[in-house]
């Protein structure tokens, strides 16, 4: 009998995630009105506090699932699962990265339009904002993912709206100066002024400016040579595409790519920072 009530548990934990993934199964003009995955309802959450010591056992379950519908593209249910991963280990960097990507880059490109592609994207980024750093504050991999997020799929043109990704956060750091409340972009006034000072002035409109925020503020907590390599290699990808905007960024990027190359030699970075050196004359 005590085997059964673990057991009963985890079938009632499965039964609510198989319910929850109707939400994103409804018709597409329903599911673009949100902006991300409902949080599991408090009955769910009750079903989770009594799985105890067998939440590990769940997480795998979902993990496991979640596997099977990647590979299938079956990205809105996977959406699903993966906000209930955030709820079963909400401490573990991973599950917020994994959650966030597959909103901004798989959820969003199945939108039919840029409105609705920037919804999902915003819900990527909010999620590690608002919720993954708030649960997670020190944790480098956390900073490397939103210094990518920002740089990548709102900095780059590696998605065909990204232009009005750049234009939609442009209007959001309007609003913010203008209104001096910069809690819609989490940023912080002091450390932005200490990354104009560090890198040169910043057109803080620009998402490029955040990623190199995240970036460079995520070093004070990495804690590992890998951690630290990942985040040097945000900083000055950030820069190098701002170099790319204005040239004047070019010699504190390469100054990065430098201090990088010192901490983490390789051949690859070598070559790019003779290539970049050339290119800009430096």
């Amino acid at each position: 009998m005590k085997r059964f009530v673990p057991s009963l548990f985890v079938v009632l934990l499965l039964t609510a995630l198989a319910a929850g993934a109707w939400w994103l199964q409804r018709p597409r003009t329903e599911a673009r009105a949100e902006f991300a995955v409902p949080p599991p309802s408090p009955a769910a959450e009750m079903v989770v506090a009594g799985l105890g010591g067998f939440r590990g056992l769940a997480a795998e379950a979902v993990w496991f699932r979640a596997d099977r519908l990647w590979d299938e593209g079956r990205y809105g249910e996977l959406a699903q699962l993966a906000s209930w991963l955030t709820f079963l280990e909400p401490h573990t960097a991973e599950v917020w990265s994994y959650a966030s990507w597959n909103l901004a880059y798989n959820v969003s490109v199945t939108m039919p339009n840029e409105a609705d592609r920037w919804r999902w994207v915003k819900a990527g980024l909010r999620l590690l904002l608002d919720d993954g750093l708030r649960l997670n504050p020190s944790d480098s991999g956390l900073y490397s993912s939103i210094a990518n997020m920002f740089s990548l799929k709102l900095g780059a043109n590696t998605d065909d709206a990204a232009e009005y990704y750049r234009k939609q956060w442009k209007e959001m750091v309007k609003s913010a100066q203008a209104s001096g409340d910069w809690s819609e972009v989490k940023l912080d006034p002091a450390k932005m002024r200490a990354i104009d000072a560090e890198y040169g002035a910043q057109d803080w409109t620009h998402p490029l400016a955040s990623s190199l925020y995240w970036a460079h503020w995520g070093l004070q907590c990495a804690r590992t040579p890998m951690a630290r390599s990942e985040l040097l290699q945000a900083v000055y990808q950030a820069l190098m595409m701002e170099a790319n905007l204005d040239p004047r960024h070019a010699p504190r990027a390469l100054k990065a790519m430098q201090d990088a190359m010192r901490e983490s030699p390789s051949h690859m970075l070598s070559d790019l920072i003779k290539g970049f050196s050339e290119r800009y004359g430096l």
